[in-house]
């Protein structure tokens, strides 16, 4: 039994200006929050990323801007330097290594102890390179490497490299399989919560790819999603609808009980109002929701669509 969940939220460049008003609220009316959750990191890449994967990232604050924040409030960081098609020539990236170096080095708020930060991945080259570079850094397996055969999923627990895996989505719900891991397993599963891609999808990697070809440079064509209703977006009830889906309810009466305790929240290519509805959703009791919504509206320099 874990009492805890742990949440790890997106759009740590995308999404500075939300956080710098949510988290504010969080911290002096953790009251208007669930007790049983956390935030246990905020992911994301900045612009013009080209270690970055799975979606292309975006966002005008500096990195000291996005560390400062996150390191007062003692939340760590992720770097989603989740590109597959990486290359050797590719390693030697200045901006990726100054984030690296920036990440790795910060001091904690205040003098106390820092939160440690990590680094999303998918590359085993890429992986190479970090370890012996930036040893200080923690490594989670993208969910980019789509492992949809639970015994891959066994075989990425038992690494030593990963502090935390992110299974394939369509792996939420093998529950009998999950069961049956080891406590060490389990405290390294996170949960692709909220994924709206088509559950049948057998185009995943290519989707993945596309995006790891453009954050190279690459010219190539858009990934076109032959998926029911992609159309439509990403939707938030269209995701609450899949069998994959995993909603509070799941987390405190399933996950948490069966010894589970990190939730991933994905987003990073969403707008901020729908990011919000997400913190409303997993974190903020329903009572206090029109309170939380209310003040981050009325954040005159936030733009939310």
């Amino acid at each position: 039994m874990t009492n805890k969940a742990y949440y790890h939220l997106p759009g740590l460049f995308e999404f500075y200006d939300l956080y710098a008003a949510f988290l504010p609220i969080f911290r002096k009316h953790r009251d208007y929050f669930y007790d049983w959750c956390e935030i246990g990191s905020v992911y994301g890449a900045p612009a013009d990323c080209i270690w970055g994967g799975g979606r292309a990232g975006f966002g005008e604050h500096s990195p000291r801007e996005v560390l400062d924040l996150m390191k007062e409030y003692n939340i760590s960081s992720r770097l989603t330097f989740s590109n597959s098609l990486l290359r050797p020539e590719h390693l030697a990236d200045r901006g990726c290594n100054r984030l690296c170096r920036l990440f790795a080095g910060s001091a904690g708020p205040q003098n106390g102890p820092p939160p440690q930060n990590g680094v999303i991945i998918c590359s085993d080259l890429l992986l190479s390179y970090l370890k012996e570079n930036y040893p200080h850094l923690y490594f989670v397996s993208s969910t980019t490497k789509v492992l949809t055969e639970f015994s891959q999923l066994v075989n990425e627990l038992d690494r030593d490299d990963f502090s935390y895996v992110v299974p394939d989505f369509r792996l939420n719900k093998a529950l009998d399989k999950l069961s049956d891991l080891t406590t060490e397993q389990k405290n390294k599963v996170e949960f692709l919560c909220n994924e709206c891609c088509y559950v049948g999808c057998a185009d995943r990697k290519n989707c993945y790819e596309n995006v790891s070809r453009k954050n190279l440079g690459e010219n190539c064509p858009d990934h076109v999603c032959k998926a029911p209703n992609a159309s439509e977006g990403y939707r938030f009830s269209k995701a609450m609808e899949s069998p994959a889906f995993i909603g509070i309810e799941d987390i405190q009466n399933t996950y948490l009980p069966m010894g589970f305790s990190n939730f991933k929240i994905e987003g990073r290519n969403l707008g901020s109002a729908l990011i919000l509805e997400f913190l409303l959703y997993y974190m903020t009791r329903p009572e206090h929701q029109l309170k939380v919504r209310e003040q981050i509206y009325l954040d005159s320099m936030l733009d939310l669509f």
